[in-house]
């Protein structure tokens, strides 16, 4: 089978990495890529948001089936485009997708299934954004209802702050603040049947000790040695089934990969958000950990043959991903700088750790940093402790010049586990 990913980052290049070891992929393209991907699939020029040029990409490469990565195509409607040129997609339509391109709409898709999630109110006025920040208190929760590319929630004990946020969006869902920790739970759907995979924790804080402003995801890890063994079969039940229900209720059925944000409360599970994709950095761990081939599983939700797909297999071994940062990430980043040290990660810690390229791109014969977050450094092992160990023994091989990352991703589950 020949297979097309759509998008350029960490998360395109882990879906690319596991398609690239799957013996069913005959061929592999990608587009726009990046650096990292190169290497492992064929590059494309391609308007990722122009759905008829990657159907035009497609048809011309003859791909059996194309993989929508980022959420931006999937709210344009790329994968209708796709799927009108004849060709399987993995990716929801324009109509579906909206579960991630509006809080709102995901906020009222909840209400009709029965699933539990935070009181929220919608607001598209100062007034309104006001009574709603009084109702609540301190924390304020406030959201963009648009996409914002994992950077439009402020979560703040400041007033004033929750108010310029409103005030900045044009339309926000502000609700309440849900305590407990947090788990990204990933589901592959073709509109009826549910797979659901294994759970992760990332980490959302630009820095260490959860301080510092959102970003689009610092860390990540899995398995979750200290949530609840039932976990999964009541997201299931609770969350995961009654959404895709829902919206094949509605007529806009939802296929591909389901993303449900988890506060694990002081009242129970709480989803925080929908997205309509693969979850970056969390993408990272959960496939360094699956057995089963990726592109059957994938083809079957396109083809909506799901149920024909036996239980997934996972690894035993455990995983964790550390982001490096450009300068200045997540504000304005700097760009250009050039990456050293790859190399000596591919030499001295695969194929226990390796690393997954986001912003980065060629510059002559070197490759140089292109975006916010440039690179998700991943390992495995036999626990977390030895995962962690081999992750951040990779990121001191790299070099970048003002990068950043967190330096406690998974400590805290780690030392949990080993007491």
């Amino acid at each position: 089978m020949k297979v097309l990913v759509i998008g350029g980052g960490a998360r395109e290049h882990a879906l690319c990495r596991s398609l690239s070891l799957d013996p069913d992929v005959t061929a592999l393209h990608c587009a726009p890529g990046n650096a990292g991907i190169a290497q492992v699939a064929e590059m494309h020029e391609v308007d990722a948001l122009d759905g008829t040029a990657v159907a035009a990409l497609a048809t011309r490469l003859g791909v059996g089936l194309v993989v929508v990565g980022p959420e931006a195509p999937l709210v344009a409607g790329v994968a209708d485009a796709v799927r009108g040129a004849g060709i399987p997609c993995f990716g929801p339509s324009k109509e579906a997708a909206q579960l991630e391109g509006s809080k709102a709409f995901a906020k009222d898709v909840m209400a009709a299934a029965g699933v539990p999630t935070a009181r929220s109110y919608v607001c598209t006025t100062e007034a309104e954004a006001e009574e709603a920040l009084d109702a609540f208190g301190p924390p304020y929760v406030v959201k963009d209802d648009g996409l914002a590319a994992g950077k439009g929630v402020v979560v703040t004990d400041d007033l004033a702050a929750a108010k310029a946020h409103a005030l900045a969006c044009e339309r926000v869902v502000i609700e309440e603040f849900l305590d407990g920790p947090e788990v990204s739970l990933f589901a592959i759907t073709d509109g009826e049947t549910v797979l659901p995979l294994t759970p992760a924790q990332d980490f959302k804080r630009a820095l260490d000790g959860d301080e510092g402003p959102n970003t689009g995801g610092m860390g990540a890890y899995s398995p979750l040695p200290w949530a609840d063994p039932k976990l999964v079969d009541e997201v299931m039940t609770t969350v995961l089934q009654p959404t895709v229900d829902e919206l094949r209720r509605r007529g806009t059925p939802f296929s591909g990969l389901l993303y449900a944000g988890l506060a694990i409360t002081s009242r129970g599970v709480r989803v925080i958000e929908f997205n309509a994709r693969f979850g970056d950095p969390e993408t990272q761990v959960v496939l360094a950990r699956l057995r089963t081939p990726l592109a059957s599983v994938l083809l079957n939700a396109a083809q909506g043959t799901l149920d024909t797909e036996p239980p997934l297999r996972w690894r035993d071994e455990a995983a964790v991903t550390v982001v490096i940062a450009s300068h200045n990430y997540p504000g304005t980043p700097r760009t250009g700088d050039p990456i050293e040290g790859l190399d000596e990660v591919a030499e001295q810690d695969a194929p226990d750790a390796y690393v997954l390229h986001a912003g980065t791109r060629m510059d002559g014969d070197a490759v140089v940093s292109a975006g916010g977050r440039v690179l998700s450094v991943t390992a495995t092992g036999q626990d977390l402790a030895q995962a962690r160990e081999r992750a951040y023994a990779a990121v001191a091989r790299v070099r970048l010049d003002g990068s950043q990352h967190r330096t406690d991703i998974a400590a805290a589950a780690a030392e949990a586990a080993a007491r």
